[in-house]
C-alpha cells in the first residue's frame, strides 16, 4: 500500500499563500485518486479537493475552489495543494489521502472514500 507524507505547512499571515506537498513511497502514486482534507480542532475532517489518477478530473469544495489548486506529478510521486488568500479559519491540520479505486463524476469527496492517509501537516493562519 502506498505511504503518504505531507509537508509544507507552517505559520502564515492572513492573505498569504502556502503550497502543501504530499510525497508517496512504497508504491507508485500513478493509479491512485488523490484528495486533500483538513481538520480543525473539534471539527470533522473536511474535504477540500481531489484529483484523478491522470489529473484530467479535478473537483474542489466550495470553501476553497476559488483560491486553491490541486495538482500532481506522477513521475515524482507527488501531489500538491496550492492555497492562496489564506484566512484564519483555514487553520487546521491538512491531510492528503489516496484511493485505489475509480471515482465517478464529482464523487470521492468524503473521508470514508479514501483508504490511505498521511500523518498531516499543521497550517496556522494568523490575523
Amino acid at each position: 500500500q502506498v505511504q503518504l507524507v505531507e509537508s509544507g505547512g507552517g505559520l502564515v499571515q492572513a492573505g498569504g499563500s502556502l503550497r502543501l506537498s504530499c510525497a508517496a513511497s512504497r508504491r507508485t502514486l500513478g493509479p491512485y485518486f488523490m484528495g486533500w482534507f483538513r481538520q480543525a480542532p473539534g471539527k470533522e475532517r473536511e474535504f477540500l479537493a481531489r484529483i484523478s489518477s491522470t489529473g484530467a478530473s479535478i473537483y474542489y469544495s466550495d470553501s476553497v475552489k476559488d483560491r486553491s489548486t490541486i495538482s500532481r506529478d506522477n513521475a515524482k510521486n507527488m501531489v500538491y495543494l496550492q492555497m492562496n488568500s489564506l484566512k484564519p479559519e483555514d487553520t487546521a491540520v491538512y491531510f492528503c489521502a489516496g484511493r485505489s479505486k475509480y471515482c465517478a463524476g464529482s464523487g470521492c469527496n468524503s473521508a470514508r472514500d479514501y483508504d490511505t492517509w498521511g500523518q498531516g501537516t499543521q497550517v496556522t493562519v494568523s490575523s
